[in-house]
């Protein structure tokens, strides 16, 4: 797929069959199937779909040891067809489908929030510094056995923490914060430094894009203090689907691919795998039309930008700022590198709208995703109080619902019911996409609410930290709702559930 020639962050390299992630290798593509593991034709069949619409990896759920094997089996089947796409088995909850795993596929994605630590209650535990050393023990006990497993085989492994599968021993020390997602990673990353077991590739996802991309930089800094230089793999997790999942994933993982960290992506979607990699290939591209000798067009390392707190931040364009605004239009080369440029040399006391132009000849999607990250980087930054573009391609309605999903991606300014919703996988027992689209239509347009659409139990309650009402797979055909964190509806008929939900929203005056 070409090399991307921004200057990318320092990493070691990790090969994944072949493949190497990190380094000077290009930024790969990932992608996720969601068929049963054990629908050998059927993931099969998807996986060679995923490869085609170009991701680089692609990764299934085992959540036992029969779905292990499925995958050796899936991965035979595949390689016999001449599809070598590496599969990477997904593991939660049980490590012995992990080391069944391990010899049979070419990466493992193990989650430090449930490998070794219990499944979470949600319940505070006190533990003395001498108790907690012997948590960690227990850690290394189990660990270790399995990288040297891994290391036999050839397999690499991917430590994949997300923000709602943090373990109830991490919560209890750290709470629900980007430090307890980064010591969760840096527990397992100590021990196969320990081990000198190398090929690592390192996730940390949110599905509030604030908090995602402070965590990585946070990852990174504790990376860098121990000596630690391992490859990243980047990701909104939970995006939803439509156009506001792809503006969420391209502000989170676009902000960071602008200054230069990832290695590999995945844009996760609620819709068919196959959507995913197109639009991870468009940021990379866009990413990739900057010069690398604007890369460096960033604020002084030095500088520590802070948002400063205005009457409102608007849409230029839409609403009426309080006071004198600065409008500032970009139109070629570098945008992100000449807005912060700017902003570093020019930004004073009076508010400043940055408008992007782009040129007609790109889509209208594509249009959305380079936005997202032309403005959406500068905003999480701090560092512009309203924004605009000049885009003829999009309709004046279709500009102001991106700009408003940009402000919303950025925490900015809510206007619109934010869903969590995750991409789904072999683990979820109801028909996603289509609830998803259900309770998208029943609670459209209520701004201060956010709801939580996930299919099974793994990331659906931690996931609730950051959505008010959650709606989760409880198993074939039933679901479970949550008030926060709160299961107060169990094991409810599928067909039932998105009605029931609405009657708790209202019995609780949210609509």
């Amino acid at each position: 797929m070409g090399k991307y020639n921004y200057k990318r962050r320092p990493t070691s390299v990790t090969s994944v069959a072949g493949i190497g992630i990190g380094g000077d290798n290009p930024v790969r593509v990932q992608s996720m199937n969601n068929t049963s593991t054990r629908d050998i034709a059927g993931s099969v069949a998807q996986c060679q779909r995923i490869a085609d619409a170009g991701a680089d990896i692609d990764r299934l759920t085992a959540q036992g040891t029969l779905e292990a094997e499925a995958m050796g089996e899936i991965r035979r089947e595949l390689r016999r067809r001449g599809c070598d796409i590496p599969l990477v088995a997904d593991i939660h909850f049980n490590p012995k489908a992990a080391f069944a795993a391990a010899p049979l596929v070419d990466k493992v994605r193990i989650n430090p929030g449930n490998f070794v630590d219990p499944g979470r209650v949600f319940k505070k535990i006190e533990f003395t510094d001498e108790e907690y050393q012997l948590e960690l023990q227990k850690i290394a006990d189990a660990f270790v056995p399995f990288l040297r497993l891994c290391r036999e085989h050839g397999t690499a492994i991917r430590i994949g923490v997300n923000h709602g599968s943090l373990s109830d021993r991490i919560m209890s020390r750290y709470g629900d914060t980007p430090a307890g997602m980064v010591e969760s990673a840096m527990e397992f990353l100590r021990v196969a430094v320990k081990e000198n077991f190398n090929d690592i590739v390192i996730s940390i996802k949110a599905s509030n894009v604030v908090v995602m991309t402070q965590t990585v930089r946070l990852l990174i800094q504790a990376m860098d203090a121990e000596g630690m230089h391992f490859p990243l793999h980047l990701g909104v997790t939970e995006a939803g689907d439509g156009e506001d999942a792809r503006v969420k994933s391209a502000v989170g993982i676009g902000s960071l691919l602008a200054d230069g960290i990832g290695d590999t992506i995945r844009v996760s979607l609620s819709e068919d795998p196959e959507n995913e990699p197109p639009v991870a290939r468009q940021i990379l591209a866009h990413i990739d039309a900057m010069k690398s000798d604007d890369i460096a067009d960033s604020l002084p390392e030095d500088a520590e930008p802070q948002r400063r707190i205005l009457p409102k931040v608007f849409v230029h364009g839409l609403d009426d700022p309080d006071g004198e605004v600065s409008t500032v239009r970009f139109a070629e080369g570098n945008r992100v590198g000449r807005i912060r440029t700017y902003l570093a040399e020019h930004k004073g006391n009076t508010p400043i709208c940055a408008v992007v132009a782009y040129p007609p000849e790109m889509s209208a999607d594509e249009v959305a995703v380079a936005a997202a990250i032309d403005l959406g980087t500068p905003l999480l930054d701090g560092l512009l109080d309203g924004i605009g573009i000049d885009a003829p391609q999009l309709s004046p309605e279709r500009q102001h619902d991106l700009l408003l999903g940009i402000l919303q991606a950025t925490r900015l300014r809510f206007t619109k019911t934010e869903f969590i919703a995750c991409p789904g996988c072999g683990r979820t027992m109801f028909d996603l996409q289509t609830t998803l689209h259900r309770v998208k239509e029943a609670l459209q347009g209520y701004p201060a609410l956010k709801i939580g659409v996930m299919g099974c139990i793994v990331n659906g309650p931690g996931e609730m930290a950051d959505a008010d009402y959650g709606y989760v797979g409880a198993g074939a055909g039933r679901i479970s709702l949550y008030r926060g964190k709160e299961c107060v509806e169990k094991n409810i008929p599928s067909e039932q559930a998105v009605d029931r939900l609405l009657a708790l929203l209202r019995a609780d005056g949210r609509i």
